[in-house]
């Protein structure tokens, strides 16, 4: 049967040992609806519950949870049981909670994501083996989890802020000290929790929060608000290093959300402008010049432009269309100027690249 994770915001009230309880009542009853609670976590400061359940379909768990005690969850989604281990460190109740009577469990599912780009002329690799080992070695000495190893990226997880910024920080030197002169460094760091209403899969928000993050990084290590202040509450309100850091500010987060939700789904117009940035973001062409040049270093249609390759590099990764294709798809209006593009950005042209995968 399929796995899922549901997401319970819960009153202020409510206590770790009343969701305990709550648990052990739909424990009670799952046989009844063919369901098995693995486990859950939940965050007395955020008041928030993630249950992990072998279930037929998501109505089931409604319906279970609901006759077992009415607190129905806000979200539910499907999950992988092994990428819930690799974000999360547990798929099972922890052990030091396991008690006769009551099996109560404090821990939170709130994470700490960083997402880790190389690239070569412009081009996301995979670091080789020699620089993987020295980024892991970092990952594990400050506690941090390898999620996932994507095609363009590394994904990595931490319980603690402060291991975050330090392990993000260590990695930085560690690489500028390597005289790696022909790649490129990016670290894009956010926080989250696993279920929110707004993406549909686990750490989605978090996930493409760090990705964005991560593409406007050039000199430092780019982080959200959030991320600032968590660190300088772990520590007594020491200031976080801005030497490495760049913090994005809250209005700066808001616009390149709202900027790359717009890109999202309006790039493969062949026909998109500056006006039509203007009109959904609210600015002026002059005010999003200079918001763009500051925030990203580049012009809108340059913006525009990296967008779209970035997408036709994702859609030659499937292997399943042609270059001519994947032009007219990724909105330029002729094969051979898509080439010219590509070959100027990535210092190679895009047939050799797809016989490169």
């Amino acid at each position: 049967m399929p796995i899922f994770m549901d997401r319970h915001d819960v009153s202020e009230k409510v206590t770790a040992e009343i969701v305990a309880e709550i648990h052990q009542e739909d424990l009670r009853i799952q046989h009844e609806y063919c369901c098995r609670g693995i486990t859950y976590w939940y965050d007395d400061h955020r008041k928030t519950a993630f249950c992990l359940i072998e279930a037929p379909n998501k109505e089931a768990i409604t319906e279970m949870h609901a006759k077992a005690h009415g607190e129905v969850p806000n979200t539910i989604i499907e999950v992988d049981a092994s990428i819930v281990e690799s974000f999360l460190g547990r798929i099972e109740d922890p052990a030091k909670s396991q008690k006769k009577e009551l099996n109560i469990v404090n821990n939170p599912a709130f994470r700490i994501l960083t997402v880790l780009k190389l690239v070569e002329n412009g081009l996301p690799i995979l670091p080789n083996k020699e620089l993987f080992k020295a980024i892991h070695t970092i990952i594990e000495q400050f506690e941090g989890r390898l999620v996932n190893q994507h095609k363009n990226y590394l994904l990595i997880s931490f319980t603690s802020t402060t291991k975050a910024i330090n392990a993000a920080i260590a990695i930085k030197i560690d690489f500028s000290n390597s005289k790696r002169d022909r790649l490129h460094l990016y670290l894009g760091v956010s926080a989250g929790v696993p279920v929110t209403k707004q993406q549909p899969g686990l750490f989605q928000e978090t996930i493409k929060t760090a990705e964005r993050l991560c593409a406007i990084a050039t000199n430092r290590i780019v982080i959200t608000t959030e991320v600032k202040e968590l660190y300088e509450s772990e520590n007594l309100n020491v200031p976080i290093n801005e030497d490495f850091i760049q913090v994005l500010s809250l209005p700066d987060e808001e616009f390149l959300a709202n900027l790359n939700n717009f890109m999202e789904k309006e790039w493969q117009n062949a026909s998109l402008n500056v006006e039509d940035f203007c009109a959904s973001l609210g600015f002026s062409a002059s005010q999003l010049y200079r918001k763009m040049t500051s925030l990203m270093k580049k012009s809108t249609n340059t913006i525009i432009l990296d967008f779209r390759l970035k997408k036709a590099l994702e859609l030659m990764q499937k292997k399943d269309k042609t270059i001519s294709e994947i032009a007219f798809e990724t909105g330029f209006n002729s094969p051979a100027y898509f080439t010219q593009c590509f070959q100027k950005k990535y210092h190679l042209l895009p047939s050799k690249y797809a016989k490169s995968l």
